[in-house]
């Protein structure tokens, strides 16, 4: 077995955009190696997979890619030493313009078959199939709220009001840029003062509204326990890419409702997230009433 604490970890896309006859895939051509490959690269100490496969495709390709549903963890060695790889299938959100450099000297879109050809990594291109054959997925990213001043230190009257941490501060912070990498357009929230906190930043990066749902409080689940669930029914239904931040007390009934729909792929369901952690919901809509899930990620700050 490889012991990933001594691996290299990185994190790259399958990127894919639709061409004239058929799906194109975006392909690098490293002169250093002479390959054809995918963008990726290694995760910088202390960053995210999430933020390093979207980085690393902007600085190899000049492409923002917005991700999509996750690709098969890749387990190779490389020059010797075991490499483990995130992939996510993904689009395009914007184009910076490409520069080529000592690393990376050539980006072409090409066709799916002609990828699968001319990449030089067979697992490269068994990525680039599983990704092809994948139907058009939004997301919905169920999030606990960040870490909250302790309840004995908070002197106000209403639990509600209690506010983040310092430490929460800096967690709502850094999630700004892993909801951003999954083009969440729309922010919905438990009214509680620390679910509003842990959003508030990231819904002014992308100027959307925070939505309250008093439903998703800790309060109203105590008092009425099925609303929350089916208030998560009707934003499942949604197919705009979304956030919903709730509580710890009121996520394993949350995490029932989606583990009640039709499940294709990987799904990682463990309710327990700590502060400032996240689930990923891939729903593919295809006219059903409801989604069908193609993968279920699961992160932690």
């Amino acid at each position: 077995m490889v012991d990933q604490d001594a691996s290299i970890r990185a994190a790259g896309v399958v990127l894919l955009r639709e061409g004239a006859a058929e799906p194109e895939v975006a392909l690098i051509h490293r002169s250093l190696r002479s390959d054809w490959s995918l963008p990726k690269g290694k995760v910088d100490p202390g960053e995210h997979t999430v933020a390093a496969a979207v980085r690393e495709c902007d600085e190899e390709t000049g492409l923002v890619p917005v991700l999509g549903a996750p690709l098969p963890r890749q387990h190779y060695l490389a020059l010797g030493q075991p490499k483990v790889v995130d992939y996510w299938a993904a689009r395009v959100a914007r184009d910076e313009g490409f520069s080529p450099d000592e690393e990376v000297d050539e980006v072409q879109w090409v066709p799916v078959d002609q990828a699968v050809a001319q990449l030089t990594y067979p697992h490269d291109a068994d990525l680039v199939r599983l990704a092809a054959d994948l139907p058009a997925t939004t997301p919905l990213v169920l999030l606990r709220h960040a870490k909250a001043m302790k309840r004995s230190d908070f002197k106000g009257a209403d639990d509600a009001e209690r506010p983040l941490s310092g430490f929460g501060r800096t967690q709502a912070k850094a999630l700004v840029p892993l909801l951003q990498a999954y083009g969440i357009e729309a922010v919905y929230t438990s009214d509680s003062a620390r679910c509003r906190e842990t959003v508030r930043r990231f819904a002014k990066s992308v100027d959307a509204d925070i939505v309250e749902e008093p439903a998703l409080s800790e309060a109203e689940h105590t008092e009425h326990p099925k609303r929350a669930a089916k208030r998560l029914r009707a934003l499942l239904a949604d197919p705009t890419p979304m956030v919903v931040c709730s509580h710890r007390p009121v996520l394993p009934a949350l995490v029932e409702v989606i583990a009640g729909l039709r499940i294709t792929g990987p799904a990682d369901l463990d309710p327990a997230l700590p502060p400032g952690g996240f689930l990923v919901v891939h729903r593919a809509f295809t006219g059903d009433a409801e989604p069908t899930i193609i993968a279920v990620e699961r992160h932690v700050p």
